[in-house]
Formats: structure tokens, sequence, C-alpha cells
């Protein structure tokens, strides 16, 4: 396979804080070279050249938040489409949530997700795996077992795990594997009855309320197993300040705690759900400008390690019915790296340090070997336009679902290329759709139409 030359690009490489004008050098899946000095006689060399013409170029984004509805739900997302989502948002690694139909709570079931994530082969695709039979929160499922078959992690999804002596011995265990215990963190019982922020809004509209105290509630208590067990915990999608606090105590005392948020936790408030929007419903609710701003602090202060798109598609029947009824979630991996930008174009962060939050922080958490521009590294990059304008059209999206919160928003900031491993897999330029997504995806997808005709 000929080398590929990414020149005349923006280089950002969080890991080693390298933000200047210089090239990549590929060659099969791998990174040969890069670097500000590197060059390449073209002339002589055998080499193809992509000339980024001044655009940035970062390891792809890792997003270890996303909901995939196969197997189970397929009108919603499947697969493929959720890897094509992916590519257009310049992700290149996603961690899929159990929370399908069936359940990924055994080896056969997770070793059928990998399988079918390959085939596609557009991005990395690592599940996770319940934490608790059926997501039930009684019976811990075979963790070891799903950990040797490929488990990144082990989550209930969106679901708190409440038994606390379960939450125990899960965390017990998690130690001795090295894989993270992921928590939706929100006692239920305050919840339950709720569907927006419990404050003035949620007043005025007449919804029924979740006090921000359910989500450092359950995060006070898992702290207080974490010290009990020195087991791996991360808290998902942090939303409130007293939450972002108890996490940056547990830090300062050295436990083994991270966390993440998500765009619309840090670019939207609870104003959101105005006119009763329900696509702008979600879980846990989105809160009051004063705990968006302390999201802000907690990514510019080290505090929230990970930004993940905690990308959840919902069908049109699931959200135009009354708020109350709506089904939560939003999704975001076409728009992850765009709203996220805005943190950068507010001065509210510097570039390398959303980029970061993007790539190598998430990529450690789960321990695995993505998100750096260095030589040897896999060849796993996002190309874009830092600056551009445009606006979000979620009905030009490549996810099957559309339920977005932010469709209509001006942003800057667009993706021209991704690469995983070293292959093209979406081309912003590209006129039809086999072009736009690569030579591979449209090899694959000529295999499974041949085998259906069959």
């Amino acid at each position: 396979m000929r080398p590929v030359l990414y020149k005349n690009a923006r280089l950002l490489d969080p890991t080693s804080g390298l933000d200047e004008r210089g090239a990549v050098l590929t060659q099969g899946q791998r990174i040969l070279d890069s670097g500000p000095k590197l060059f390449i006689d073209t002339t002589t060399a055998d080499v193809d050249v992509v000339d980024c013409g001044g655009r940035c170029l970062a390891p792809g984004l890792v997003d270890m938040r996303v909901q995939v509805r196969e197997p189970g739900e397929e009108h919603m997302e499947t697969l493929t489409s959720v890897q094509q989502a992916a590519a257009a948002g310049g992700v290149t690694t996603i961690a899929t949530l159990p929370n399908t139909n069936p359940i990924i709570d055994d080896a056969s079931l997770l070793e059928f997700v990998e399988r079918r994530a390959i085939e596609v082969g557009l991005v990395n695709l690592h599940p996770y795996a319940a934490a608790t039979k059926g997501l039930r929160g009684e019976q811990m499922t075979e963790m070891g077992l799903l950990a040797e078959s490929g488990a990144v992690g082990f989550t209930d999804g969106e679901k708190a795990i409440v038994d606390s002596l379960v939450m125990r011995r899960i965390l017990s265990y998690s130690s001795r594997l090295g894989k993270p215990i992921i928590q939706h963190p929100e006692d239920p019982t305050l919840a339950r009855e709720g569907c927006a922020n419990e404050g003035e809004i949620a007043t005025r509209l007449g919804l029924s309320g979740i006090p921000s105290c359910a989500e450092v509630m359950m995060i006070e208590r898992d702290l207080r197993l974490v010290r009990l067990t020195g087991g791996r915990y991360h808290a998902a999608h942090v939303s409130t300040a007293e939450a972002i606090q108890a996490i940056a105590k547990a830090k300062s005392d050295g436990l083994k705690v991270t966390c993440d948020t998500a765009p619309h936790y840090f670019a939207l408030d609870e104003q959101a759900i105005l006119d009763y929007r329900t696509f702008a419903r979600v879980s846990p609710p989105l809160r009051s400008d004063a705990d968006r701003r302390a999201v802000i602090r907690g990514l510019a202060d080290g505090t929230i390690d990970a930004i993940a798109s905690d990308h959840a598609p919902q069908d049109q029947d699931s959200k135009r019915v009354p708020f109350a009824q709506a089904m939560p979630g939003v999704t975001g991996l076409e728009c992850l790296l765009q709203i996220s930008l805005e943190l950068a174009h507010r001065e509210e962060m510097p570039l390398l340090d959303v980029i970061s939050r993007l790539t190598h922080r998430p990529a450690e958490i789960l321990g695995l070997d993505y998100g750096r521009i260095a030589k040897g590294c896999w060849a796993d990059m996002v190309i874009f336009d830092l600056d551009i304008g445009t606006k979000i059209d979620a009905a030009k999206w490549h996810t099957k679902s559309k339920n977005s919160a932010f469709d209509g928003r001006p942003v800057q900031g667009r993706v021209w290329r991704t690469i995983h491993k070293g292959q093209m897999v979406y081309n912003a330029d590209a006129e039809s759709r086999e072009d736009m997504f690569g030579a591979r995806f449209a090899a694959v997808t000529a295999a499974s139409l041949e085998a259906h005709a069959l």
C-alpha cells in the first residue's frame, strides 16, 4: 500500500502539546511519521499527497457514550448507520451501551456486536457490557468472561445501579479486572416522577421536576464505596455544580474516579425546553444556567475528563408526544465536534484542551490505544475547518433518528475528512454516498446487497 502524506495541516496533538503547521505520513493502518519538520520529496517518492489547505488535523474523536439500537430496534439506529454518523462527525472510535434488545449481558451477544461492527468497518467500535443481568440491578453479570470477550467497561446504561451491596461487589470486582464501572448518577426515587429540572421553568410549564441533588446524592454514595473497594468508577454525563465539586474532592483524595459530560450540558440550559420542546428532553435533564457554567469550569480545570455525545436515537413516535410522555435522549455524533468547538471559539478553553477531552482522555479511561498523532500510532484522524460557519441541519444527518436538540443552531467548524486506520471513511466534498464513506464501505455495502439478493 502506498504511503499517504497529509501536508499543509495545522497539527493538533494534545498528548504532546503540538499545535503547529506540519504534515503526517501514513502507510497502511499506522502513522509513519509526523511533525512540523516532516518533509517528503513527492517528486521522487512513491507517495499519495493530500493537501489539507491549512485545515486542522487532529486524532480521530473517541466517543465513550453511544447508544445503538441494534440488535432489537433497528428502525431507530443500526450498526451501519451509527458508524456513518460517527465518521461524518469525525469520530473514529465509539463505545456502545448495552441497553439493546436483547441486553448485552453475555459473551455471545457481545461478540455478535463486535463482529457486526467489524463487517461495517467505518470506525472502531468497543462495546460495554451490562453490569447487572438484564439491567435489573440485582445480580452481577459474568464480568470476567465479558472482559475477556472485549468489554471495555461495565454499565447499566441509562439506569443507575441502586443497590449499595450490588454496587460494592461490582466495584470490588472491577478493581481486579482494571475496567471502569460507568454509572448513570441519579437517585431514581427522586427522579421517578420527574421529566425536567426542578425549578422555575418546570413550575411555569407545569412539569414534574427532578432536583439537582438527585445526581450528587448518588455520586457521593458511590464515592464512599470506591473508598471501600478501590474500584474504578466513572460518572457519566455529569450536569450539576455539586456533583462536579464532589468529584473534584474525590480526585484530590486520590480515588480512581473519572467523569464525562455531554455537549447539551454546557451548550444548553433548562430554557431549551420552553414551548415543551421534547427534542430537548434528556436524562439527566438540562439544568440551570449556573450549573451549565459549572460544567464549563469543570471541563476547563480538568475535573471533567471527557466530552461524550450521549448519542441516544429515538423515533418520531417517541418524541412527537406531550413532554412528560416523551422518551429522553438526543442524537449527537454528527455535531459532537462542532458544539465542543464553541468552547474554544468563546475562549472558555484552549483548543488543545477541547481536543484532549474528545480524544486521548476518553481513550485513556477505557484503556484504548487511540487519541494520538505520533509515529507508530493508529492512523485515525479527523481533518476539519475550524472557522467555517454553517448551520446544523439534522435532516441531512446520517443517523436514522433526527432527534437533535441543536437543529438549526449556527456553528463554526466542519469536518472535511475522517481517516480510520489509514483509509478515508468520510469525505465532505463527495457527491455520492459511496464516495462519501470511501471504498471500504462501498465494497461492504455491495457484498451485503449481493448476499441479500441470494
